[in-house]
């Protein structure tokens, strides 16, 4: 298969979904195609702007998963690397915390603007945190480290904070297992953005991800300017990863196993690998929330648990097809 080829079928994949996911509401299976004033309201007004800001979100993670695979030169290399996860859930939890918000109050506006805003400070705060005890982007291997520390640290911070007040765990909890439910226009106006400006910078980029790939002795023999290449790669990273997770949340394995996906049908350079990886992971993380909204109806199940389920199992069967 042809990279163009692929591109093809997961656009027309997106498009499937982003109809389907429309057809799908809080009772299951719920088409509201016909006219009417309030069936209209309810397909434009919420199904969409989920559905595309789903899809967004999952394009988001799945270009930050190439970008951190061919950054660290790690196939198992995650869009979280950077601590900008639990830096996010710390922004969110200490604006709950200094508004007094109880999980009523924050299932409303505060669930849609604040938390978005909060969620974002936080992981650019955690990356900011992480290239400060990294002394820069010049070395791999110690950024790396650098944003395991951060993560493990704002992570107990997050955890210290849900401890000591008890009334935002049923809020957080929403946040830390992944949802959907929050998305409006105006969040996908945002992701819309943040999607744009990432996708433009890492396939700009996509030869000098190439270059480090074959290492930094062959990179920098070709003329490549580490350093710099390095702080907007990091940049774009925690920028497209922050922004997700701002607005959904946590949700797992979707920037890990949309690359492997694309790999595993096509064998292609970066240039075609990062939007491809875009287009893979806006259809897992689609078709994960269709899931969730459909399977347990009407009940909903949290979108990040969907996506730990699939996506673990799939490296699973990866391991037992591929043993080390």
């Amino acid at each position: 298969m042809t990279p163009a080829r692929l591109a093809l079928l997961l656009a027309a994949a997106s498009l499937a979904l982003v109809a389907l996911g429309t057809a799908v509401g809080s009772l299951g299976w719920e088409p509201l195609w016909s006219a009417g004033e309030a069936t209209s309201a309810i397909l434009w007004d919420i199904r969409l702007p989920r559905s595309l800001g789903a899809w967004m979100t999952g394009a988001l993670l799945g270009l930050a998963g190439a970008v951190a695979q061919g950054l660290f030169r790690n196939p198992l290399a995650d869009p979280y690397l950077l601590g900008s996860a639990t830096g996010a859930a710390f922004g969110v939890a200490v604006l709950l915390v200094v508004l007094g918000a109880s999980p009523v109050a924050a299932g409303g506006w505060l669930a849609r603007l604040g938390m978005t805003g909060a969620g974002f400070a936080g992981a650019i705060v955690a990356v900011l945190v992480t290239l400060g005890l990294a002394k820069g982007v010049q070395h791999t291997l110690r950024l790396l480290l650098a944003g395991v520390i951060v993560g493990m640290v704002f992570g107990a911070f997050s955890a210290l904070v849900m401890f000591r007040v008890p009334d935002i765990m049923r809020t957080m909890q929403a946040f830390l297992l992944g949802t959907t439910g929050f998305l409006g226009w105006g969040n996908v106006a945002v992701l819309a953005i943040v999607l744009a400006v990432s996708c433009t910078a890492a396939v700009v980029f996509s030869r000098a991800l190439d270059a480090l790939s074959l290492g930094e002795p062959t990179a920098t023999s070709l003329g490549l300017a580490l350093g710099p290449v390095r702080l907007v790669l990091v940049g774009t990273l925690a920028l497209a990863t922050g922004a997700a997770v701002a607005q959904v949340g946590l949700v797992a394995f979707i920037g890990l196993v949309a690359p492997h996906l694309v790999r595993a049908a096509v064998k292609t350079t970066h240039r075609w690998l990062v939007p491809l990886s875009a287009l893979a992971g806006g259809v897992l993380l689609l078709a994960a929330d269709v899931l969730s909204r459909w399977v347990f109806a009407p009940q909903e199940l949290p979108v990040g648990v969907l996506t730990a389920v699939l996506g673990g199992g799939y490296l699973l069967w990866l391991m037992h097809r591929r043993p080390v």
